[in-house]
């Protein structure tokens, strides 16, 4: 609404200039009347444009849709397990900065530009999930649409739309089995700034994932480069490292990441370790923006099929 009002604001300014415009035309003063008609021309164009990519972005923030799937769950025990699996090693990253999926933190903080606030949701039954419908959250995580109808930016930046459809019901069975904990979240959670909002009209944000209603299948979990390949899918790594995990290119939204092609000088133990800890081989410490702690959950397995498909990457 406030970017809607500020677009209204914008109109009516330039609707103020073009009067003024007029009314400097009708001078007698010859440099009163240019002078007056050039500046209130190049001010009302200035404001034309910024308004114009501001009502593009508000018509993209708006555009995205994709149908509720049929998706009904009854949790088995296995079920629960394999999403605090997943959960632990993936959503944590984000959603359990102040407890487990309790949301909170305001993740446009890490961000070089301020575009706007984008609060991660408390997942639990205290947040608004309680009232969405398993349908509902599957559509969340895998096309970043809320409830509503409405595009949750941040989740669709994401990789999340990648996780098979059994390890998104998975998550959704271990949802729904949390305690209810934590505050409730801001809704809408994601708001843009104006400058977010003229960014988006002017194509300057990441793009959204594509909407996506098919079937997506994992490769049997083992310690394999396939079921690696797999993993790092859904994870965000190459949102830092480049979409060849070769490194993140300067002046890139999130943060610049490292060539991951330096794991090929780790054993496994050390990869293992690493991930553990925080620290690698060489005594460096990870950054906090680096989600080592989520991926540190992760199992022996998972992290031996990561290493995996690491080394068997191009490159030397």
């Amino acid at each position: 609404m406030e970017n809607i009002a500020a677009l209204i604001a914008m109109v009516a300014f330039i609707a103020l200039l073009a009067w003024l415009g007029v009314r400097a035309s009708r001078t007698k003063s010859a440099l009163a009347k240019w002078s007056g008609m050039v500046l209130t021309a190049m001010l009302a164009v200035s404001v034309f444009g910024v308004a114009a990519l501001t009502a593009v972005g508000i018509v993209r923030q708006r555009a995205r849709s994709a149908p509720v799937p049929d998706v009904r769950i009854e949790a088995t025990p296995d079920q629960i397990d394999r999403g605090r699996a997943v959960a632990d090693g993936f959503c944590a990253a984000c959603h359990s900065q102040t407890g487990t999926l309790t949301g909170g933190g305001d993740v446009a903080k890490d961000l070089p530009i301020p575009i706007g606030s984008f609060v991660l949701a408390n997942l639990t039954p205290a947040g608004v999930l309680k009232n969405w419908s398993d349908g509902e959250i599957f559509r969340a995580i895998r096309n970043g649409i809320d409830a509503r109808g409405r595009w949750l930016a941040i989740m669709s930046f994401t990789n999340a739309g990648r996780l098979s459809d059994d390890d998104t019901r998975a998550v959704i069975a271990y949802i729904r089995s949390l305690p209810a904990s934590g505050a409730q979240t801001p809704d809408p959670p994601d708001r843009f700034s104006l400058l977010g909002i003229v960014m988006l009209g002017a194509g300057l944000l990441p793009d959204a994932k594509p909407v996506f209603t098919g079937v997506i299948t994992a490769p049997p979990k083992a310690p394999t480069a396939l079921y690696g390949k797999y993993l790092l899918s859904y994870q965000d790594c190459r949102e830092c490292h480049g979409r060849d995990l070769g490194g993140g290119v300067p002046g890139q939204l999130p943060p610049l990441g490292p060539d991951l092609g330096i794991v090929k000088n780790w054993s496994l133990a050390q990869f293992v370790d690493t991930m553990r800890t925080g620290i690698d081989p060489s005594g460096h410490r990870l950054g906090e923006q680096m989600p080592w702690r989520p991926i540190g959950r992760m199992d022996d397995d998972d992290l031996a099929a990561i290493y995996q498909y690491l080394m068997a990457l191009p490159g030397s």
